[in-house]
């Protein structure tokens, strides 16, 4: 079996319960005993322009500031405290562990993307929501915001609280299917958990009306048995892949199925209907139509997704 190799992850903090559920992830796939390194990463934001402007004109007002963010400083490293001994109560050791604060300096996404490529990060995990009364800088758009500026550094997008341990691949004919392959390889090589990799054949409604397409039944069929043939290669690279890596072959699935109009439906459908609690794919590709930056599929199994950790890989 492949040696187990060291792994890096960053985790960034904001204080709500719903970062904390990040951690109950960790424990979940990883536990205490894998070779994982764990840096909790927390951003001290700017204070608002009002208040900067403001301290210009009254002379009490800089040293509220300078208290003010104090305050928020000792909150930080508070909340960084809490969160390390939480994964220290669960067998992680001082040694695995790490808590970083920084103080902006381009923007929050920007700064955890940059230091995260910057230290050779293997992922970054966030949940998706974050704003609590404790003053809390996540809300969804930060976290979408740290998907769009990661260029190298996977992404795993936490969607409310994860409990099952299965891992579904979603993959298709593009290369970005098969990093994604190579990175959740990697990332789970020496945990037990298992993993099912997913096909859907797209559905030939998405290019011809499906009222022409019910005159014509034997075009359809020879769609669906091409389409299946051209998907059985790199379904082989993939399981290879997940096998170079050290997994069991008895903890890994193969599935392909005729697929619906929607291939993000089959995924999550696929996801539930096995328990899955985390998806790979990659953050481009099963599609040739695409919105923005982030694949059309993608972004619609990240927005439906609930309870389960989304891994995109660029």
């Amino acid at each position: 079996m492949v040696e187990d190799s060291n792994k890096m992850i960053v985790v960034p903090m904001d204080g709500s319960k719903n970062s904390l559920k990040s951690l109950d992830y960790i424990s979940l796939i990883f536990g205490p005993k894998h070779k994982l390194k764990t840096i909790l990463f927390y951003v001290l934001p700017r204070l608002p322009r009002i208040l900067l402007e403001e301290s210009k004109k009254d002379r009490k007002t800089p040293v509220n500031l300078e208290a003010l963010e104090s305050r928020h400083v000792e909150m930080a490293e508070r909340l960084l405290k809490l969160a390390k001994e939480s994964l220290l109560d669960r067998g992680f050791t001082e040694k695995t562990v790490d808590a970083v604060f920084r103080r902006i300096e381009v923007g929050i996404a920007q700064d955890i993307v940059h230091w995260s490529e910057k230290k050779r990060a293997d992922a970054i995990i966030i949940t998706a929501r974050g704003r609590s009364r404790l003053e809390a800088f996540f809300i969804g758009d930060t976290a979408a915001k740290v998907l769009e500026y990661s260029k190298i550094c996977p992404v795993w997008m936490m969607k409310g609280s994860v409990k099952k341990r299965h891992v579904l691949l979603a993959v298709d004919n593009s290369e970005n299917a098969l990093r994604a392959v190579d990175h959740a390889g990697f990332m789970l090589s020496g945990t037990d958990v298992n993993v099912t990799i997913f096909h859907s054949k797209r559905d030939l409604r998405r290019f011809i009306p499906k009222a022409v397409l019910d005159e014509f039944p034997e075009v359809e069929k020879f769609w669906r048995y091409k389409a299946g043939e051209k998907i059985v290669p790199f379904m082989q690279k993939a399981k290879d892949k997940l096998l170079a890596a050290g997994f069991d072959d008895k903890r890994i699935a193969v599935k392909v199925v005729d697929g619906s109009h929607q291939p993000a439906d089959d995924i999550l459908s696929e996801a539930r209907n096995s328990d899955a609690g985390t998806i790979f794919m990659g953050l481009r590709g099963y599609s040739a139509v695409q919105d923005y930056k982030m694949g059309s599929v993608a972004r619609k199994v990240l927005d439906q997704a609930l309870d389960m950790t989304v891994c995109f890989v660029p």
